[in-house]
């Protein structure tokens, strides 16, 4: 088999993007795009008639190894569920459950994958990495989004909180699995940092085939092409719109992943909470209640943490960890970030964000995220925004009793509230700028509504102080 690092330097001249160096290969942090032909020979396709589509259900994704087409009587969740064209379990726990989204949206959807040698990713009995899908409504807006998976889940992961309400709105769609997933996700890079450059490589790479899709599809390229994501999905927005702006025309980083490589990171703040959380929990421990405010955690979210502990921070913590300091051999939760030799550092910093926005953009995050703190993330990506002077193409919203994922709501409707609403409103506010020649919005606090309504459902940016 050929070595990976080799293997995706060729792919990099066959398909026209950039690879860079992190998220869930590695070609030793390089960040410039190469030029080269997208016309290889065309995929091993296949066809699904389950209704009529508007344009040629056989056309060609550029640079896929497969594909597999299938025009859909509804491409929202509520039909995908159906007809096996998504997979739930990809966007479990990611919205509330009294969610309302729309569905009935026809066209055609294309599943697949391009070249890659790690398999992670089982969906559709592939066992393949670097899956896309691609929707393509038949009453199309004009308009193209593109997305990266949260965490490290598959390619159908905003499948619900995105998918359904850009469809419905007549957005052509597009999400890839960012090249790797599931717990081992670290495993799929040569180099530390290696699976994670891969996840921005892995974006350009859809947003350059699926530009030329649409084009094909509809018979005319998209007017506007916007980016969004939650999480490492936000720090893929981040990334694209600072080292690919002329991909795209603005984007929405919903509580977007922060590296730095003088921190603060994951790895910055992940260690005092796993390593004094099980003693705050045993005995109240007020020294290790401060340890874990001190790294960044807020004090209002201590209600959140056992579930974080469990679900998110160990888990994370040691995947990160194996990601750019796989030489480390001591306990996860006595680790320190700015003890370690400075080759970690240069690994976090190949894949790291500046703040040099070059197209609009929206941050959204909750002031209770129990698992990237507000102060150490999208607060500290503020700070490089100003400090790069691209303050004119950033608005910035601290979402009140937000967290890091909506699906907790349910448990906590009392003290919680969902940001998918204000999401969307953000997003709504781009297209604004970016068509309607407005300002973006000034950013701000955004409290919760003091006459309560649905929360769930709904949100008005003008509610910020």
């Amino acid at each position: 088999m050929m070595p990976r690092t080799r293997f995706l330097t060729v792919t990099r001249f066959l398909t026209v993007f950039t690879l860079l160096a992190f998220s869930f290969a590695s070609c030793g942090g390089d960040n410039s795009t190469q030029q080269g032909s997208q016309e290889e020979e065309p995929a091993t396709t296949t066809s699904a008639k389950v209704s009529s589509c508007v344009g040629d259900a056989d056309v060609q994704v550029p640079g896929a190894e497969f594909q597999e087409a299938a025009c859909l009587a509804d491409l929202t969740t509520e039909g995908t569920q159906e007809t096996g064209h998504t997979n739930p379990k990809d966007w479990a726990g990611l919205n509330a459950k009294e969610t309302e989204n729309p569905s009935g949206v026809p066209g055609l959807q294309i599943d697949g994958y391009f070249p890659d040698d790690s398999r992670t990713n089982t969906n559709s009995e592939h066992n393949h990495d670097s899956q896309f899908v691609l929707r393509l409504p038949d009453e199309w807006n004009g308009k193209l989004v593109i997305t990266g998976a949260s965490g490290n889940r598959p390619q159908y992961a905003n499948d619900f909180i995105m998918s359904d309400w850009l469809l419905d709105r007549g957005y052509a769609f597009a999400s890839t699995d960012k090249g790797n997933t599931g717990e081992e996700f670290y495993e799929t890079g040569e180099n530390p940092g290696g699976s994670i450059a891969e996840w921005n490589y892995r974006v350009e790479e859809l947003t350059r085939a699926t530009k030329i899709v649409v084009e094909r599809y509809y018979a005319r390229g998209p007017r506007f092409t916007y980016t969004t994501g939650i999480s490492n999905g936000g720090y893929l927005v981040r990334y694209a719109l600072e080292n690919t702006p002329e991909l795209y025309d603005g984007g929405v980083d919903w509580e977007g992943n922060l590296f730095r490589a003088e921190g603060p990171n994951l790895l910055t703040y992940l260690p005092p909470a796993v390593k004094n959380y099980p003693d705050y929990a045993d005995t109240d421990d007020e020294e290790a209640f401060e340890a874990i405010t001190e790294a960044g955690f807020p004090a209002e979210s201590e209600f959140l943490w056992e579930k974080y502990f469990d679900t998110y921070w160990k888990l994370s913590l040691e995947g990160y960890r194996k990601e750019f300091d796989p030489g480390y051999e001591e306990a996860e939760e006595e680790y320190d970030y700015l003890a370690r030799p400075q080759e970690v550092r240069d690994a976090v910093g190949r894949v790291q964000n500046t703040g040099a926005l070059g197209k609009p953009m929206i941050t959204l995050h909750g002031t209770l995220d129990a698992l990237l703190p507000i102060g150490e993330s999208s607060e500290t990506y503020r700070g490089l925004v100003e400090a790069a002077g691209r303050s004119d193409l950033h608005s910035y919203f601290a979402v009140e009793d937000g967290n890091h994922v909506d699906g907790f709501y349910d448990d906590y409707p009392d003290r919680l509230r969902p940001i998918l609403p204000c999401y969307r409103a953000a997003f709504e506010a781009l297209e604004e700028t970016v068509e309607g020649n407005k300002p973006l919005p000034p950013g701000g606090f955004l409290s919760v509504p003091e006459e309560g309504g649905d929360v769930v459902n709904q949100c008005t940016l003008e509610e910020t102080t």
